[in-house]
């Protein structure tokens, strides 16, 4: 990807963070004991396979592979996830990574869009939320909560 083509995905994915397509916000529900179990159900059926069982992501997640995809990252701590608004994850996991940056950005991750219903990915999203270690959770809450 050429650098005016990533800085174009990097300005698309940043205004998802104030315009959501979903149209409404929510926060994620890491605290409900019953939504973070369904979403660990969610996340095992839908996501471990490529972001790994304990949200560990594949081998050198940062370098893009000989066919141009970069491997799935981590969403625990050591990933980038918790450095995102809860609405963009949501709409990224919804609509998809190309939704933002393009139909030509490389990526094997698809939308979710009709494969899991809105509380699905939000469970999803807890049961993430509610590994990461606590100082993490806290940040993240701070940095993304009006």
């Amino acid at each position: 990807m050429n650098s005016s083509k990533y800085v174009c995905a990097l300005a698309v994915a940043a205004s998802a963070i104030w315009f959501s397509p979903s149209g409404f916000a929510e926060t994620i529900p890491y605290t409900d004991r019953a939504r973070v179990a369904n979403g660990n159900i969610v996340y095992d059926a839908h996501c471990a396979a490529c972001h790994g069982a304990n949200l560990q992501g594949q081998a050198n997640w940062r370098v893009r592979n000989d066919d141009g995809y970069l491997p799935a990252p981590p969403h625990d701590e050591t990933g980038h996830t918790w450095h995102h608004p809860d609405q963009f994850l949501f709409d990224w996991t919804k609509f998809g990574p190309q939704h933002f940056a393009g139909l030509d950005y490389k990526s094997i991750m698809p939308p979710y869009n009709g494969v899991l219903s809105d509380p699905e990915i939000w469970d999803a999203l807890a049961y993430i939320k509610s590994k990461w270690p606590e100082s993490i959770r806290i940040r993240h809450t701070q940095a993304f909560t009006k």
